[in-house]
């Protein structure tokens, strides 16, 4: 290989050394040595009782997400791998479009289902003839576990769904002969066979909404405060950076922690194998079994994207289409600066730049790991997915404030970030595509005489290119709908959708909520259809994950 794809290749480990090891060690830095020597009150800070009772409620509440998750998701992975009916697939590719959707179209999905002004209030006032709406789950705790079950519940279930169709039922068959039945089955059974998928499942939930940022710090109305948060807070509102920095310290040292547990607990789970057929459901018991799966699971994942639908084309006259065309008009032009339409420009300009990145680094890295030993390589390019965005924001402002890298109040930092968070999901996009390419068909080219650069356009580009395709949806739709990061990043005038998003839900008034619902669908819509084009690219085999 020539000296200048050499240097070429190492591209992708120079981005990960500017813009995720030197911001994560800025943090270090600020967090030990804000003063340039060591320095331990701050980190005496965490421990007040405040930063306590946050650490507590992060782990409290992200336990009850987990519980709840898991709780709820085993009977429907029961019935799914159990039978086959109608719309199985439907609700299993619906439950994991509902785990990629941005949160804060999360978010506004659930105030316009059970907030205040939401659908389910509107109906229980007209028919109890009420003044007031009757639920207010708006800033409380169950507002924000009912979120993170929508958001995880396809975790959990394709976790467990994926290891029990692949599990023997000799064990269940001879334990229903010797006469268990109903919970001692599902106790001395079922629950013991299922525990390495179930105990892999919550601690990946666990991860997440240990993690919760958006949807703490928009349904949570600031009523309560997770590490996350607190983090963004500290930053932004108090402009305390070293405490900011030290509970980032906190949480970066607690993920990596987490995520070394969840990995050995990934790698208790065997392979999966092709699982046999299910049958169709007999009898009314069985039937009636599944609809109430299928019914539940319809309610948890539909209905909120369908009220946030119906809310955006609702006005006080009924069905109207004004809070689409308003989103040319700046109500507030002291809160946002810009109409929200132009957020959705920014947004699209910095998804198509993040897109060209994530896929010119992506390809890169996946090229070097096929040269290199991916012991190290490989866990070094999913570094990012174990760094919260709001901790990689944070860094940004933190370590690029100086030159060469004064890169603060440039809107090239936005997809800088997006392609950072992007970038893992690309590489494990393209590198089954590499992969599957045999090396004999290099070899004859050579020998032929195509020269290195000819091989990889005439052989390898066009063999990754489904797998390009699925890494450039990817990283188009992570830009689309990251917010944490971006929250930090974004100044008023380059704002991005989310963001845009999450000011208007915070302004009192019909036609800022009017607008965030409206610029919520348009967000939903963009990530369904990458959804879809992903899902269908990928059954052809194209990546794994």
């Amino acid at each position: 290989m020539v000296p200048l794809a050499r240097l070429l290749l190492l591209l992708p480990l120079l981005f990960l050394a500017l813009f995720y090891v030197w911001p994560l060690l800025s943090i270090l830095v600020l967090g030990l040595a804000p003063d340039g020597t060591l320095a331990t009150g701050q980190l005496r800070q965490l421990l007040s009782p405040w930063h306590l009772n946050t650490l507590a409620f992060t782990v409290v509440q992200a336990l009850l997400s987990t519980a709840l998750t898991i709780a709820l998701a085993l009977p429907a992975a029961w019935v799914c791998v159990r039978w086959s009916f109608p719309g199985r697939s439907l609700l299993l590719s619906l439950s994991t479009l509902a785990f990629v959707l941005p949160t804060v179209v999360v978010a506004a999905a659930f105030s316009a289902l059970i907030g205040s002004r939401g659908v389910v209030n509107d109906l229980l006032q007209q028919i109890l003839a009420l003044d007031t709406a009757p639920l207010r789950l708006e800033g409380t705790l169950a507002i924000i576990l009912i979120t993170h079950v929508f958001y995880n519940f396809a975790v959990a279930l394709r976790i467990i769904t994926g290891f029990w169709a692949n599990r023997s039922t000799v064990l269940e068959d001879a334990a229903r002969v010797l006469g268990a039945q109903g919970w001692r089955l599902w106790w001395e059974i079922r629950l013991p066979l299922l525990r390495p998928a179930l105990l892999a499942a919550a601690a990946l939930i666990f991860i997440f909404t240990f993690t919760s940022f958006g949807v703490i710090i928009i349904l949570g109305e600031l009523r309560f405060s997770t590490l996350e948060v607190e983090i963004y807070l500290q930053a932004v509102n108090l402009f305390n950076l070293p405490v900011a920095a030290g509970l980032s310290l906190l949480q970066i040292t607690l993920m990596l922690v987490l995520m070394l547990a969840y990995t050995r607990l990934r790698q208790r789970l065997p392979l999966a194998l092709r699982a046999a057929h299910a049958p169709r459901p007999q009898g009314w018991r069985q039937w009636a079994a599944v609809s109430a799966v299928s019914g539940f699971m319809l309610v948890l994942l539909a209905a909120p994207l369908l009220a946030l639908v119906l809310r955006s084309l609702s006005g006080a006259g009924g069905l109207t289409g004004a809070w689409y065309a308003a989103l040319s008009r700046d109500v507030r032009g002291s809160v946002l600066f810009v109409p929200p339409v132009h957020a959705v420009g920014n947004s699209l300009f910095y998804a198509f730049c993040t897109t060209g990145m994530a896929l010119v680094l992506g390809l890169l890295a996946a090229s070097l790991m096929q040269r290199r030993s991916r012991r190290w390589l490989d866990p070094l390019f999913m570094l990012p997915l174990a760094t919260s965005a709001v901790t990689l924001g944070f860094g940004f402002i933190v370590a690029l404030d100086e030159p060469p890298l004064d890169l603060r109040a440039s809107p090239l930092l936005i997809p800088i970030a997006h392609t950072l968070v992007a970038l893992p999901f690309v590489v494990r996009s393209i590198l089954p595509s590499l992969d599957a390419i045999s090396p004999s068909l290099r070899e004859s080219a050579s020998v032929l005489g195509a020269a290195p650069w000819q091989v990889w356009r005439q052989i390898d580009l066009p063999l990754v290119s489904r797998g390009l395709l699925v890494g450039a949806i990817f990283a188009f739709t992570i830009s689309m709908g990251e917010f944490g990061a971006s929250l930090f990043i974004a100044r008023p005038a380059n704002a991005t959708i989310p963001v845009v998003i999450y000011r208007l839900l915070g302004q009192p008034g019909t036609m800022n909520m009017g607008q965030a619902m409206a610029m919520s669908v348009i967000l939903l819509l963009t990530c369904s259809l990458g959804f879809i084009v992903i899902e269908r690219v990928q059954r052809a085999g194209s990546g794994a994950f």
